[in-house]
């Protein structure tokens, strides 16, 4: 391993706003936010969370444009989220928190109603393996675990396939309200947050060409 991800793996522990909880505790103890995440931020602001948020870029940037909301990004890589909690840190934005674990596990940390808005941006999207896809019906059902009446989501992503997948095959058979669908979303008639920031992976998948496909859609429960 790297001595640059060491440091980052050690200065990770220094920051309040990032959260890395193993297994074995969550099981023991559970999280002591779940349903208590105004403590943290001390308000009772809608939250937002980005999964696989990578470097936090949506979180950041949606933390300063709205100080009314509370942005939390998740992912189980701590070297990226070294960059998202330290820039949070340093500018700093007290609306931003982050969770190293993985995304299996992301109803340990949230309590029912307590989530209004996801993010999925630019996932593993999972050729062979469906089940694992962050749109499959098996990861709809644990975030409707948190998600409050009328929650939104988002799926910004590259791959095609995912994007048929979530619409045409997992969305067509649940209960929801379709907000915005396209395969092509800078050729498109939309000007909305999607387009407010670009993480390093979607500048790469535009300079090589390639489509970026959006879908919004609001639950019903």
């Amino acid at each position: 391993m790297g001595h640059h991800k060491l440091q980052r793996f050690a200065e990770n522990l220094t920051f309040s706003n990032l959260f890395q909880v193993g297994f074995e505790q969550l099981e023991q103890e559970g999280f002591p936010l779940r349903g208590h995440w105004a403590d943290h931020f001390g308000n009772n602001h809608p939250i937002t969370l980005e999964l696989g948020c990578g470097k936090g870029d949506y979180s950041l940037a949606l933390a300063r444009i709205h100080p009314d909301r509370n942005y939390i990004g998740v992912d189980i890589k701590g070297a990226r989220l070294w960059r998202g909690a330290k820039t949070a840190t340093e500018e700093p934005l007290s609306n931003v928190a982050f969770i190293r674990t993985r995304i299996e596990l992301i109803d340990r940390f949230f309590a029912p109603n307590e989530v209004n808005e996801l993010w999925i941006t630019f996932c593993d999207p999972q050729p062979k393996k469906p089940n694992k896809r962050l749109t499959s019906p098996r990861f709809l059902d644990t975030y409707n675990h948190f998600l409050a009446p009328e929650s939104t989501l988002h799926l910004k992503t590259d791959s095609q396939e995912l994007y048929e997948y979530t619409r045409d095959e997992v969305l067509a058979n649940r209960p929801h309200t379709p907000v915005f669908d396209t395969n092509d979303l800078y050729h498109c008639d939309y000007d909305g947050e999607a387009k407010l920031t670009q993480t390093f992976y979607e500048r790469m998948f535009l300079a090589e060409g390639k489509p970026i496909a959006y879908l919004q859609w609001k639950t019903k429960q």
